[in-house]
């Protein structure tokens, strides 16, 4: 699981970015397509300054993804069943520190980008549809093709779309941290958990080890 979970860390680190500014937050399909342009075009300009500092590899996270995603509602959904029992401030809490965790994992997830390149399927939207599937396929000379979906739903309010899943080879990161996380809340509690989250973001970027 670990290394399925690694390759498509890597894409997902660098396919998310801001929403705000893009014309194609309407449309799921043309905003990856236009995202992942953007951001592995600015991972190629910008390694000098990632290899002079790791750290800058945050910047960029905290720039071009996490706008993009639906941190509350992926926060929400890996607390679970636990939510009724919290705190409107300690969700707060959680959802800070779970965005910190996300940056800082992602941070880890670009450090490792070797120029890889991406098929991206097309689809069309229909009037009524809320949830997306967006294939997309990683590849890498003399490497297996990894197999993903980016899972995009959208905000009833605005219309615009935003990542909130991915999944390879039938596991989901929204799954795979809940099952991790929520057990730990309900043992533990939430605020244990969140001070675990916290702890973890302090460490230095360390780029994650691709297998496949």
């Amino acid at each position: 699981m670990k290394k399925v979970l690694v390759s498509w860390l890597l894409l997902l680190s660098g396919l998310w970015a801001p929403l705000a500014a893009s014309a194609s937050a309407s449309d799921p399909y043309a905003l990856i397509n236009e995202v992942a342009q953007s951001t592995f075009d600015r991972l190629s300009k910008e390694q000098t300054e990632i290899k002079a500092n790791p750290e800058y590899l945050r910047t960029i996270v905290r720039e071009e993804m996490l706008p993009a995603v639906d941190v509350r509602f992926s926060a929400f959904r890996v607390i679970g069943n636990q939510l009724n029992s919290t705190t409107p401030e300690q969700r707060e809490r959680f959802v800070e520190a779970f965005s910190d965790y996300l940056v800082v994992t992602y941070a880890d997830a670009l450090a490792a980008y070797k120029e890889q390149t991406l098929d991206i399927g097309s689809g069309q939207v229909g009037a009524d549809d809320k949830l997306v599937s967006v294939p997309v396929t990683v590849l890498e000379p003399n490497k297996p093709e990894i197999k993903l979906e980016f899972k995009l739903r959208q905000n009833s309010r605005t219309g615009e779309w935003k990542v909130f899943d991915m999944v390879a080879e039938g596991i989901s990161l929204l799954s795979a941290k809940q099952a991790e996380l929520s057990g730990l809340i309900r043992q533990n509690g939430i605020d244990a958990v969140t001070r675990q989250l916290q702890e973890h973001t302090n460490k230095p970027v360390t780029p994650l080890e691709v297998t496949q």
